[in-house]
């Protein structure tokens, strides 16, 4: 897997400070399972498939995260 430094975010979720907002990235250079990328801003990071990445934003389409993003 390549450095999460070298790879070039896909999306950046807040961006309205200088504070780390977590970032997407895809690792090409990564097994299948490890290819998606997400970091929070407290240096951390979640691996996960593709088909795992579109399960989860079929969720959100589908209104199934609204309530997480109301709290």
């Amino acid at each position: 897997m390549a450095d999460i430094g070298s790879l070039e975010p896909l999306a950046t979720f807040c961006g309205k400070c200088d504070c780390g907002c977590p970032q997407l990235f895809v690792d090409e250079s990564a097994p299948p399972e490890r290819r998606v990328v997400i970091t929070d801003d407290f240096g951390q990071k979640v691996e996960m498939s593709a088909d795992q990445f579109a399960s989860l934003v079929e969720e959100a389409k589908e209104g199934r995260l609204d309530a997480v993003a109301a709290a």
